[in-house]
């Protein structure tokens, strides 16, 4: 990799940095801090949210019908979800180690902790679970896929990409088929290949 892209990419990495040192400070802001993955608010904020609950009636009415009939549409997804849950655990358990890939932890993925929040009454506490858990697997998902993408395949793709992995930056240029080969040989050399 070329100086310019790591400066850029070491760049990155610190404004991530600077992104999660300001969210813990509005953590703060907002009443609670993290103990442990386990969320601590002040007594005052818990009053403060559970006047702010909306009942389930009147959560219901302010949605509108639409939206309302478009629901088991959204909920429908559950069943592809908790396949893909299950068939991308079943792949990363078989192959990962058979390839030497480092597996991916389900909980730095999915994680459903808004059912806490005093200020939502039990119909949104279970839209939030239920987002918690779909775009967790999701995201879960991708990264299993970035990880063997990065064993298999990793080479640029040669039009610009959205949304691609951070370990994307460090796949090899669209069209370098020298750095590709080295690469496989020094893999093949490292694994015994």
């Amino acid at each position: 990799m070329n100086d310019t892209l790591t400066d850029l990419i070491g760049r990155l990495r610190t404004l991530e940095d600077e992104i999660e040192a300001e969210l813990g400070k509005r953590r703060e802001r907002a009443g609670y801090l993290l103990d442990r993955h386990r969320v601590r608010f002040e007594k005052a904020t818990i009053a403060a949210h559970r006047a702010m609950r909306r009942s389930v009636g009147r959560f219901l009415r302010e949605s509108g019908a639409l939206k309302t009939l478009a629901a088991p549409l959204v909920y429908g997804l559950i069943v592809p979800i908790v396949l893909l849950d299950i068939t991308v655990a079943l792949f990363q358990a078989v192959c990962f180690p058979v390839y030497g890939i480092r597996k991916v932890p389900r909980g730095d993925f999915v994680a459903i902790d808004r059912h806490h929040l005093a200020y939502l009454n039990p119909l949104e506490k279970l839209n939030c679970a239920y987002c918690g858990y779909a775009n967790g697997v999701l995201a879960w998902a991708r990264e299993i896929a970035s990880r063997s993408e990065e064993h298999w395949c990793p080479i640029k793709h040669a039009r610009k990409m959205r949304g691609t992995t951070k370990r994307y930056l460090n796949f090899h240029d669209y069209g370098d088929a020298e750095a590709y080969r080295r690469a496989i040989a020094e893999e093949a050399r490292t694994n015994g290949g």
